[in-house]
């Protein structure tokens, strides 16, 4: 990448942070939903993990919810919406390379998810004493398998769907992870029918291995880790085969 295209990727990236910052409902979904789940859950104590620390299953939980909505409820509705306006059609014939607007896109996103996560765990240890027991590897691997995974299911509903779709889809699927995907309920406490959907789902995968990369006992199965990896090759492919630019 030369100089100039990297000086014009991260001009890209600083305003697709402004222009996040500056819409009030991705504020709201990306960072005020997952403090304030956090907080009720933990003050409340309404989590039945089946540990001594309640925490030490919500916390890994709230961290891939969080995942989730800055990756494919953000990034899917917004750039629904700038396809729908035209934006993404002027953006593609600028001097920026249509790879750099990617690039750009996907770096905001990153960006936006390390605050998210120092938030929470801020939230968390401040707020009710919630030590860590960090695995910075499998903790990365996570982030980034699941950050794959969520901001394609994003793009290819915005590049596929009409905006409409894709606003109603992105929230419909939030709502259906943070229920199923083993975020705030364990899957031992679901009904015996939808067990085997949620065990396949990418929120459960994200979640299980998050909490295998925080929680201190917790180990992660190589059954989690390659359900999220497949869900990021599957999501990945789904992204190229049905985004459109107009």
């Amino acid at each position: 990448m030369s100089q100039s295209a990297s000086r014009a990727v991260l001009a890209q990236t600083r305003m697709e942070l402004i222009l996040t910052m500056r819409r009030g409902e991705n504020v709201l979904v990306t960072v005020v939903i997952p403090v304030i789940l956090l907080i009720f859950f933990a003050s409340l104590n309404l989590v039945p993990s089946g540990t001594d620390s309640g925490l030490d299953f919500l916390v890994p939980g709230i961290l891939a919810l969080a995942i989730i909505s800055t990756g494919m409820v953000n990034l899917g509705i917004a750039t629904a919406y700038e396809r729908y306006y035209g934006v993404l059609k002027r953006l593609g014939g600028s001097p920026l390379p249509r790879w750099g607007l990617l690039v750009a896109k996907a770096l905001a996103v990153l960006a936006l998810e390390v605050f998210q996560i120092i938030l929470l765990f801020v939230v968390a240890h401040f707020g009710y004493g919630w030590h860590p027991h960090l695995q910075a590897v499998l903790a990365v691997v996570a982030v980034i398998l699941g950050t794959l995974a969520f901001s394609s299911l994003g793009l290819a509903m915005a590049g596929g769907l009409r905006a409409e779709a894709t606003l109603a889809i992105a929230n419909g699927l939030y709502l259906l992870f943070l229920l199923l995907g083993d975020v705030v309920l364990p899957l031992d406490h679901l009904p015996a029918v939808l067990r085997p959907i949620a065990t396949v789902l990418p929120a459960t995968a994200l979640s299980d291995t998050l909490r295998a990369a925080v929680v201190p006992g917790v180990t992660t199965t190589g059954f989690s880790i390659l359900t999220l990896l497949a869900w990021a090759v599957i999501a990945t492919v789904l992204a190229v085969r049905a985004f459109r630019w107009e």
